[in-house]
């Protein structure tokens, strides 16, 4: 009998699990450790930040759920690698921290076959000066808890616009490097929304202030969509939706420091800037969550497992070359690491091997460009695939069976615009393949047949429908393998 141990608990670390569960779970041991005692539906948070669901509608207890299959839970915060063994473990371990409240703080040497490193992102607040809910001036979306916070504020700036105090709320990223600007993009726009519905909209000023060098960059360099029979860009898509609702837009910024009502920032031209606000809610930059790796004699080689971000070696091609000398062909396929064929990262956890979005500097030399997204399908597809070729190595293979390039693979985005049955919106979007192949697609990179978009009341509906599809799949309901991940 091996064992399985899959670190973190997201999309991508529930997605193998419950796949490993399904397909080896009664002939192997699987052991899913997460600081978390909840799984979070994090999509939704952007409802739950303006009060349109609770934590309820967005979460459920993981201990419960994988107590009812084959897998163990434990509830703690992976702190390091042992792919080697040492001294006192002959067989490769991983060292774990409990945040369950009855063993918090203790330790525990996990040995393990097979490691899945699906630990996520450190929500990296300290990067910025006054960023975050928790020591700065800002809100989130980034957890459930963050959310309810943000809901919380938000409506008291609603009830001081009922009572005619004109507010000024800005939402974005808040960071030169930061990744994830669709959950911000939503927010905004679902901001918009409740301000309309509790007929305020006319006393709120809202601005979105972004990394991108042009609106409709998220990470991925821009995209050409096929809408309505003929092509237009990501910009131009995504400035049409602002100018419809009145929301002004800043991009080619670095949030450089969060004052009380007052953000500091760096344009690409080298300028800075200062923006007044009374709401904002500004995205972090992610990073590693600071797992450390040791070879068999307990030295340190953190530096040769991980990237200097945090983020862990693939089978990429890492090699530094000019950006017009990057490939599609540097993606990773298998996401085992380059040592040790029994250690996969998947969604976030790996490190992609360069920026989808062109590298740039201000005069200052201040970084300012998105990194490139891991989120969403591809984290799912990626976990599916590691899933299967471990499935396969158990059963005999040499090698990883299964790939999930995100240089081979689409996606689609239902990004929210306003939650209501009736007068609700989305943004639906469809890309392919997620990182660019100019070789194949010379023109745009992408094959813009498979690469379109639309918004409208049909798309807030798929939305709906599919935050509650992907939580019954993940609850393991009845059928859950049958829907798409």
């Amino acid at each position: 009998m091996s064992r399985i141990v899959i670190l973190g608990a997201g999309i991508s670390g529930h997605t193998a699990a419950r796949y490993l569960n399904k397909w080896v779970g009664k002939e192997h041991e699987i052991v899913v450790v997460s600081p978390n005692a909840k799984w979070n539906w994090i999509p939704s948070n952007i409802w739950v930040g303006v009060g349109q669901m609770t934590e309820n509608d967005v979460t459920f207890d993981l201990a419960r759920l994988y107590g009812k299959t084959n897998m163990e839970f434990r509830q703690a915060r992976a702190l390091s690698i042992h792919p080697e063994g040492n001294a006192q473990h002959a067989n490769p371990f991983v060292t774990v921290e409990y945040t369950h409240p009855e063993k918090i703080g203790m330790q525990e040497d996990i040995a393990y076959d097979f490691l899945i490193n699906a630990t996520g992102p450190k929500l990296n607040f300290g990067a910025t000066e006054g960023l975050g809910p928790d020591h700065g001036h800002t809100v989130s979306v980034c957890t459930v808890s963050h959310a309810q916070e943000a809901n919380f504020k938000l409506q008291a700036c609603i009830e001081k616009m009922r009572a005619g105090v004109p507010q000024t709320v800005v939402i974005g990223t808040g960071h030169g490097m930061c990744t994830c600007q669709g959950a911000a993009f939503e927010y905004i726009y679902n901001v918009d929304h409740v301000l309309r519905e509790a007929g305020v909209r006319n006393m709120a000023r809202i601005v979105w202030i972004s990394n991108e060098y042009e609106l409709g960059d998220f990470g991925m360099g821009g995209v050409h969509i096929r809408r309505g029979g003929y092509i237009t860009n990501g910009k131009t898509f995504a400035e049409s939706l602002m100018v419809e609702r009145g929301i002004e837009w800043i991009t080619r910024a670095h949030v450089k420091k969060v004052e009380a009502g007052k953000i500091h920032y760096e344009t690409l031209d080298g300028q800075f800037h200062e923006l007044g606000f009374d709401f904002s809610m500004l995205i972090p930059p992610f990073a590693g969550v600071g797992l450390k790796a040791y070879n068999k004699a307990d030295e340190d080689i953190t530096s040769q497992v991980f990237a200097p971000n945090g983020f862990m070696k693939v089978d990429a091609d890492y090699t530094q070359r000019p950006y017009l000398e990057w490939s599609a062909q540097d993606w990773p396929r298998t996401y085992q690491t380059p040592a040790y064929r029994n250690i996969f990262a998947v969604g976030i956890a790996f490190a992609p091997p360069h920026l989808i979005s062109k590298p740039m500097q201000s005069a200052n030399g201040t970084p300012i460009n998105p990194t490139a997204p891991r989120t969403g399908m591809p984290s799912a597809a990626m976990a599916k695939a590691v899933a299967m070729s471990i499935r396969d190595m158990l059963n005999g293979s040499d090698k990883a069976t299964h790939t999930a390039s995100m240089a081979e693979m689409g996606a689609a985005c239902v990004a929210s615009t306003g939650s209501h049955i009736l007068k609700g919106t989305a943004a639906t979007m469809t890309v392919f393949p997620v990182v660019p192949d100019y070789e194949k697609y010379p023109e745009f990179g992408r094959d813009i047949d498979l690469t379109f978009g639309e918004i409208g009341l049909a798309g807030h509906w798929m939305k709906y429908l599919l935050h509650h599809t992907f939580i019954y799949q993940a609850k393991l309901r009845p059928g859950w393998s049958l829907l798409p991940d």
